[in-house]
């Protein structure tokens, strides 16, 4: 009998098994274990029909999806404005997964407690807005949320590696903030992998999330080069089976 593989996550298992011996006392079983790397998918709400988010949500929540992902853009870090505190708030009475909220405002510590109340898990701030960053996340973590910080396309990631010990995850930008729809910068790929190293050679349990042109042809690709969040609008909610393409999307594999 030839080789076969059975995926079996977390692990996958190679097995042979030489028929013409068999017996329970001499059955041959070769077992080799590889570790396989099964990302989060966090579809961003930010790309649904808000006439439909009630039905948004609801997908999502009957979907293998792992989060929510909550885009808050004030017309001033970003050049857009999408939805704040009300929207979470209504959000929040119908998503029964983790509510991953994406911070892209100017003084995030004044709001901190606000989106808390409002349902956010885990908190996301810019580090390009946070004057005293480390008060920053020690204040989203001392309310009971998660802590993680958002880098833009053009900032070093070697700027987290004071914190890094400090947080839950980094949400890198592969696309300028403000808008859906655009193209991954491929330049992110590198990124990801010199942060990876940086959070293995710390012995920490970071995850890298990626947020911005996200789609099923590249997810490989950015899975493979350490990425652990997958953060995926208009790939989902544009497609003609949201629950099949976030079904793909968690499948792969690094």
């Amino acid at each position: 009998m030839s080789p076969s593989t059975v995926n079996c996550y977390p692990l996958s298992v190679n097995f042979q098994i030489n028929l013409s011996t068999y017996q329970p006392i001499n059955l041959f079983l070769k077992i080799n274990y590889q570790l396989l790397t099964m990302p989060l998918v966090a579809p961003s709400l930010l790309a649904s029909d808000f006439l439909k988010l009630e039905e948004a949500c609801n997908m999502v929540n009957e979907s293998e999806a792992d989060w929510f992902h909550l885009d808050v853009m004030d017309g001033r870090f970003v050049p857009n404005i999408s939805f704040g505190i009300p929207v979470i708030e209504h959000i929040r009475k119908v998503a029964k997964k983790t509510c991953d909220v994406h911070l892209m405002i100017e003084e995030p510590e004044k709001l901190t407690e606000a989106f808390r109340k409002a349902g956010a898990d885990q908190l996301i701030v810019h580090i390009e807005t946070c004057r005293n960053l480390h008060s920053n996340i020690e204040q989203i973590k001392s309310l009971g949320m998660k802590a993680g910080v958002a880098i833009n396309p053009h900032t070093p990631v070697e700027m987290l590696y004071d914190i890094l010990e400090d947080i839950h995850h980094v949400c890198m930008m592969s696309v300028n903030p403000g808008f859906g729809g655009q193209s991954f910068i491929p330049h992110t790929l590198k990124k990801i992998r010199d942060l990876k190293h940086a959070i293995h050679e710390r012995g920490l349990h970071v995850l890298i999330e990626i947020d911005g042109g996200v789609t099923l042809e590249n997810a490989k690709s950015i899975v493979h080069a350490g990425a652990d969040v997958l953060v995926a609008g208009n790939t989902v909610f544009k497609s003609a089976d949201p629950k099949a393409t976030i079904q793909r999307l968690k499948n792969i594999s690094g």
